[in-house]
């Protein structure tokens, strides 16, 4: 039976009857209405639902328990008869049970293994606007499971602030049942002005918050909610609070993490004459009812998983509100009294709120759902919002290199057993793997660890090292103070894991850790860097840091568990020494042998190594004595051409061919493109022949580079330049002058006297030369594209002046007539 003040009781009437009718509804309703208790203990007594049992998904194992003994509570019953709970580790049900709530991961785990889902009569999606990635697989799921297998399978969308329509197209056109509600009216105050400057001036975070709920407790009666992102923000919050507090007032800190028993005392109403503050995460934003909160304050902070799926890491990011996230914990102070909600910024800061946030689907690590939908079968499930595919292929090909899936996509028989652990893929097949050593207890130790929060991390206290050995020990031995609860629920949890998966104990010990991590995380395997800092470079390709003064810093091999998500150079949280010779045994059919032969800028000669590797790590690197020479050439290439042509020995003749082409090329006709750009492109056809022997920029000048360009020309193409643009002019003197084809005109340099006798100007085939005059000295006289008209003309000005300077040395009148020599000098007695 219903409690008949709830709001929500409005709205039953109409949604019973669009579940009567068809087998599909989404019920809108807002914060407070009493959905979550009311609507399943309504479905109880329907027809319909006399032959199966009332599934009611809660996203949070703190909500599903509150919900059950509120629940039983209301039917005077205890938790485990009409009405009981299944959550991971713990259920309390029995073959009376109606209702039955669970944690979406139960729900994903039970269809699995039952697609039709026997003895189920309706799926509830409780807080459904929270798009856990749970909650959308569990939809998409049902969807397809009542349609192929069970047409009488009723399915509900619950939601606060979700858009329902959308939610109603996606389950084909479902009808919307709209709940006003009857909360209590709720006041919201603001801060005046930012409680943070942009210069960072002002109270810290948790100084702040603290100010704001003694404010509010002083100007407002009743018990306080104080919203925190995480549990650092409530510890910290709470030893500001206890210097100021009352006596009368006690503090109550609410998350997932405490024991139930904690648990339950944040939820029940305070004694008579004194007040509670209840300091809370996101766990407190819905389904649960904290009686007697009259008070919320709103710290504007939420805390969300951020997964880079190209680096393989997720990170927790500390971030503003959304505006649903806000008015769901504004609902909170109006539950069961008229409240008030403070906000912890200014009423101008909520126009840049966004309105929602992301669902879990679009950011989260996706190899837990790749495996499902592996599992599952294929097929095109329906999402509110589709996985990402480059999310999806990344984690599929993590599920691959953990032999979950084979090579076409399918799930192997390894996946399939991942699969039934309730862990994240990558811990399930470290167990698996693990219990082939014989180490699969110590495998669920390090599971349960590194599902719970850390265990020496203490709120207040010291930053604790790295070492995942120091975590298996204060598992085993004594937890520091304040840890004590954690430590238990990782035992029970390990506990928990080994009879699930059938594993025995084992003698693991701390040098085990490293094997068994490095099978968790292969792509997180860390070699150190060279140098004094402790940088290591990850088998998956990126960097990471450990920090400095930690004991593991020094050790040349870690895997890394745990990483900030820093995708440049990500700092290590949680990380185990490996050895070499575990990492040789883990990984041996992975491990390849890599020949390298490459161009190594830094030392500006060619790097020819043998390596093995394990993906981007090199766990031995020597030099490869009797390298191809081809590939020695190769890379010699590849050094050429990031060094430049300037980089090889271009001699004299080598400049004169490369001119004379180019030239040629200038002139017209089917010439080899031998510009800069086009001798790089092309260094593989004509320089590589010629670099045997070659691995230094020092040893570029034993290279003949004019055969190397006579060799791209070929015998014919030398032929025809030799033709059209010769290399040399033979003078009536005898002497063989190389032509300067780099000028406009080609051009040969020459002593005057040598030109002596010419009555034709001097010619390069069929093109007249420019002659270039020099003196006794080699200095330039005058230039002539006309060496007859200069003899009859100039050479009479050029004479006078060369007799002045040069007296020993002939200069006739009529230098066309005279004899040619190469002697600078008149000959004795003439």
């Amino acid at each position: 039976m219903t409690t008949p003040d709830l709001p929500v009781q409005e709205a039953l009437p109409d949604l019973l009857t669009a579940l009567r009718d068809g087998t599909r509804a989404v019920l809108q309703a807002p914060p407070g209405a009493g959905k979550t208790t009311g609507v399943p203990l309504a479905l109880m007594r329907e027809d319909w639902a006399a032959s199966g049992v009332i599934l009611l998904l809660e996203p949070r194992r703190v909500a599903a328990r509150a919900a059950a003994e509120r629940m039983a509570e209301t039917l005077g019953e205890e938790v485990g008869r009409s009405v009981g709970y299944r959550i991971r580790g713990e259920t309390k049900t029995s073959a009376h049970t109606r209702v039955e709530i669970v944690t979406e991961g139960v729900l994903t785990r039970r269809i699995q293994g039952d697609p039709s889902l026997e003895g189920v009569a309706v799926v509830i999606f409780d807080e459904f606007h929270e798009r856990s990635l749970n909650a959308d697989l569990g939809l998409a799921l049902c969807l397809e499971a009542q349609e192929a297998l069970r047409p009488d399978l009723r399915l509900l969308a619950m939601s606060a602030t979700l858009d329902g329509a959308a939610v109603a197209r996606l389950m084909g056109d479902a009808p919307v049942i709209a709940s006003e509600g009857r909360a209590y009216p709720v006041e919201t105050r603001w801060l005046d002005a930012p409680w943070s400057r942009p210069d960072q001036r002002g109270p810290r975070f948790e100084d702040a918050a603290a100010a704001l709920t003694l404010r509010a407790l002083a100007e407002s009666p009743g018990d306080a909610l104080v919203f925190l992102p995480g549990v650092g923000e409530i510890s910290r919050v709470e030893g500001a609070l206890k210097r100021d507090l009352p006596e009368t007032t006690d503090i109550r800190p609410l998350h997932g993490e405490m024991a139930l028993s904690a648990q339950r005392a944040a939820l029940r109403p305070s004694q008579p004459g004194r007040r509670r503050v209840v300091l809370a995460t996101a766990v407190a934003e819905t389904s649960l009812t904290v009686a007697g909160v009259t008070i919320v304050v709103d710290a504007g902070r939420a805390r969300r998983a951020r997964f880079d799926a190209g680096a393989g890491m997720g990170r927790l990011v500390t971030e503003r509100v959304t505006k649903a996230e806000a008015e769901q914990r504004r609902g909170r102070a109006g539950r069961t009294a008229p409240g008030v909600c403070w906000r912890m910024w200014t009423k101008g800061e909520e126009g840049g709120l966004a309105p929602f946030a992301p669902p879990e689907i679009a950011t989260a690590d996706l190899a837990p759902l790749a495996l499902e939908l592996a599992l599952w079968g294929g097929g095109d499930l329906r999402f509110l919002d589709p996985p990402p595919e480059g999310a999806l292929a990344n984690a599929r090909a993590l599920l691959a290199d953990l032999g979950a899936l084979d090579a076409m996509g399918g799930v192997t028989a390894h996946g399939k057993r991942m699969a039934r652990a309730p862990l994240h893929p990558r811990l399930a097949h470290m167990i698996l793997r693990g219990a082939e050593d014989d180490l699969g207890g110590l495998a669920c130790d390090l599971a349960a660890l590194l599902e719970e929060r850390d265990l020496l991390r203490i709120p207040g206290g010291p930053r604790p090292g790295v070492d995942l050995a120091a975590r298996l020990k204060a598992l085993r031995g004594k937890p520091p103070k304040g840890a004590e609860g954690r430590r238990a629920r990782v035992l029970k949890s390990a506990k928990d894991l080994r009879r699930r998966m059938k594993i025995a104990e084992d003698r693991g010990q701390a040098p085990d850790i490293g094997r068994l991590t490095a099978l968790a995380y292969p792509d997180r395997i860390a070699q150190r860097r060279p140098g004094g800092e402790p940088r290591y470079l990850l088998s998956g390709g990126r960097g990471a840091k450990a920090p400095p003064e930690d004991a593991l810093a020094a050790q040349p091999l870690l895997v890394a568990a745990d990483l900030d998500g820093d995708a440049r150079e990500a700092a290590i949280r949680l990380a185990a020494a490996v050895s070499h010779a575990d990492i040789e045994h883990v990984f041996a059919s992975r491990i390849f042998e890599e020949k390298i032969c490459v161009w190594s800028k830094r030392d500006r000669s060619v790097l020819a190594r043998v390596r093995r590797r394990l993906g981007a790590l090199a766990l031995e690197d020597r030099p490869w004595k009797d390298a191809d020479p081809a590939a020695i050439a190769e890379a010699m290439t590849e050094g050429v051409r990031q060094l430049g042509l300037a980089a090889l020995p271009w001699t004299r003749d080598a400049t004169a061919l490369l001119g004379r082409l180019r030239w040629a090329a200038k002139q017209g006709g089917d010439w080899p493109d031998w510009s800069d750009e086009a001798l790089l492109d092309g260094l593989e056809r004509w320089l590589t022949p010629f670099l045997p022997g070659i691995r230094t920029v020092e040893q570029l000048s034993k290279i003949d580079l004019n055969a190397a360009l006579e060799a791209d020309l070929g015998w014919v193409g030398k032929s025809a330049l030799d033709a059209a643009a010769p290399a040399r002019f033979q003078t009536q003197a005898g002497s063989r002058l190389l032509i300067d084809y780099g000028r406009e005109t080609p051009t040969i340099s020459v002593r005057a006297q040598e030109m002596f006798g010419g009555a034709a100007h001097p010619m390069a085939g069929e093109t007249a030369l420019m002659v270039e005059l020099l003196s006794p000295a080699g200095r330039p006289i005058a230039a002539t594209a006309d060496l007859p008209g200069f003899w009859r003309g100039a050479w009479a000005d050029a004479r006078k002046d060369m007799r002045g300077r040069y007296p020993k040395h002939h200069w006739p009148e009529d230098p066309a007539s005279a004899a040619p020599t190469t002697r600078a000098k008149r000959k004795s007695g003439r």
